[in-house]
């Protein structure tokens, strides 16, 4: 028993030492340089202590980073989930091709984010302005992501088109775990369709619900790639993320060490938005037995 778990020790072992050495490690780095001065470029530095943490509190740039951040992750928690749901319950309907449009809709999560941003990219710029011209919108002829007002809009679309899919697959589980007999006797006692939905459904699916609450305000919370594709935080910096802006800074703009505080700080603030979430999404779902 003893050789056993030693060989799985073994097994495990690979895995830890790369994930030490390409996330623990480097994390803890920043973590390290958030008290410093470091530029990222230079091969010296002085401690500051929290002088980084203070100045972030300060800066209007990160104000504004993290307004539209939270915009952008409130909407698209909400939508991904309201949608995602709307279209779990017709895939898990009797209808006919329901393998084919299960795979359909699963196709977006399967590419890459980059290329599904430099496409919309493209539509939004030389497709969509013709189809408005034709329909006479004068909102939809012009690219809608060179409008400083309206650009995050087009950022919300193709993050909520691309993270539907996983959304809805979770969704479909939970579904496939609702005895069929509480519909049944649902129907004997003559509710409605709304009434089973409301009373049966979405009590059931509790915990599919904190589940992806939880997943898809996290993601909205880091959205990156979306951004460098779509608009690369412009105009000016209307579309500019937190995940953004650290990276900006941190990698090109010599701010290393005052990005490294930014991005400890918002570290926390994403673990602290997932505990309060878990923690009233749970009680809720106790609520519901």
């Amino acid at each position: 028993m003893t050789k056993r778990r030693a060989a799985f020790y073994w097994m495990t072992l690979p895995a830890l030492l790369l994930f030490f050495a390409f996330h623990t490690y480097p994390a803890l780095q920043g973590i390290f340089y958030a008290f410093t001065n470091w530029d990222g470029f230079s091969g010296g530095y002085e401690f500051i202590g929290l002088k980084n943490f203070v100045n972030v509190f300060k800066d209007s740039n990160v104000l504004d980073a993290y307004i539209f951040t939270f915009k952008y992750a409130i909407t698209a928690t909400i939508l991904i989930n309201v949608l995602s749901l709307l279209i779990a319950l017709g895939l898990n309907a009797k209808i006919k091709a329901k393998n084919f449009f299960r795979a359909f809709y699963f196709l977006p999560n399967v590419l890459g984010v980059l290329i599904i941003g430099y496409i919309f990219n493209y539509l939004f710029s030389n497709v969509f302005p013709v189809w408005g011209e034709q329909l006479g919108s004068d909102l939809l002829s012009t690219n809608l992501l060179g409008n400083p007002d309206w650009a995050w809009i087009g950022i919300v679309f193709v993050g909520v088109w691309q993270a539907i899919a996983y959304n809805t697959i979770l969704y479909l589980a939970g579904l496939q775990t609702i005895p069929t007999d509480l519909y049944e006797a649902s129907s004997l006692d003559g509710a409605s369709k709304w009434q089973e939905f409301w009373k049966i459904t979405f009590p059931m699916l509790a915990s599919f619900f904190t589940i992806n609450m939880v997943l898809a305000m996290k993601g909205g919370l880091m959205v990156f790639d979306q951004i460098v594709a779509l608009t690369g935080g412009g105009p000016g910096t209307a579309t500019r993320s937190i995940a953004l802006l650290i990276y900006q800074g941190g990698f090109t703009g010599g701010e290393f060490a005052y990005q490294s505080a930014n991005a400890v700080i918002y570290f926390i603030v994403i673990v602290a938005i997932s505990l309060f979430q878990i923690k009233v999404l749970q009680r809720r779902e106790l609520d519901q037995l």
